[in-house]
């Protein structure tokens, strides 16, 4: 497929980009930053600005696209990463801004200019925990995709936002968008920072134990590439299990007491789960920090 990728240049972006590419697709970096990644050709643009991204959605892949003389051809897919990426980066108001506007600018342009598939990246900040103001309980575990999502900041509002947007403009055109609610990303450099979080569990408490392996969410967006037909869906990507070696009863027990089990869990796995993903597209993470 040729895919317009936004913010392949992020901490997230740079290993998916691989993935895709290493699964036969062809792929446009679109960032303020360039990847300069071999084979992948990046195009400078402000997302926040309509005119940029329809001109960018009408771009060539490179040079060799010149050679058909068929001009620019609509994309076969876009996946829009670009974001401010988290709280007290920006002012409130000016994250809100960015990743609102360019989200729905990328959506608006890709479904106007044909595009039939869309991916997003939402956020585990939707479940209105991690970012909250002190200590909150969410209204169940494990989280799931049902849950009534209810941030109280500017980036899980922003998200939330961005899925309401997704939601309207698959219904209004038919087509697929897809929403990815990504837990905590890590690098494979990150990895060494697990033995301090089975020291000190409680500052991974706000995003209830979650982590995902940038490559695995590579996995997931080639696995919502290849699933038609399913028009807005929104999908917790996670590890099979936490980012702390402690049980879940355990867990449980000292950081969420007052909480209640929507089902069973075993000791092991993710409190941020990722079963729908498994479920309807096959996502099977294969990096795991080992214990």
């Amino acid at each position: 497929m040729r895919v317009l990728f936004t913010g392949g240049s992020g901490k997230a972006g740079r290993h998916v980009v691989p993935v895709l590419t290493g699964a036969g697709h062809q792929v446009l970096n679109v960032d303020l930053v360039p990847l300069n990644a071999a084979g992948v050709p990046d195009l400078i643009a402000d997302l926040t600005d309509l005119g940029q991204v329809y001109s960018a959605m009408r771009s060539h892949i490179g040079m060799d696209s010149l050679e058909t003389g068929l001009g620019a051809q609509v994309f076969d897919a876009v996946v829009h990463f670009a974001a401010v990426p988290r709280i007290l980066i920006a002012p409130d108001s000016e994250t809100y801004r960015v990743n609102t506007m360019s989200t729905y600018n990328v959506i608006e342009a890709a479904a106007k200019m044909g595009v039939k598939k869309i991916i997003i990246a939402s956020s585990e900040t939707t479940y209105g925990v991690c970012f909250s103001e002190g200590q909150t309980d969410p209204a169940y575990l494990p989280l799931d995709e049902d849950y009534d999502v209810n941030p109280m900041d500017s980036y899980g509002a922003s998200k939330v936002v961005n899925e309401v947007t997704a939601r309207a403009f698959a219904r209004r055109f038919g087509i697929d968008v897809y929403a990815l609610r990504i837990g905590n990303v890590m690098e494979p450099q990150d990895y060494s920072a697990f033995p301090d979080y089975a020291e000190s569990p409680a500052q991974r408490r706000r995003i209830a134990f979650s982590y995902i392996d940038a490559r695995d969410l590579g996995q997931m967006v080639n696995l919502c590439l290849a699933k038609d037909g399913l028009g807005y869906q929104a999908f917790n990507v996670s590890n099979d299990n936490n980012s702390v070696p402690q049980p879940n009863s355990k867990l449980l027990a000292e950081f969420f007491p007052n909480v209640p089990l929507k089902r069973a869990v075993s000791e092991t796995e993710a409190l941020f789960s990722s079963a729908k993903a498994k479920t309807v597209l096959g996502f099977a993470p294969k990096f795991n920090y080992r214990w």
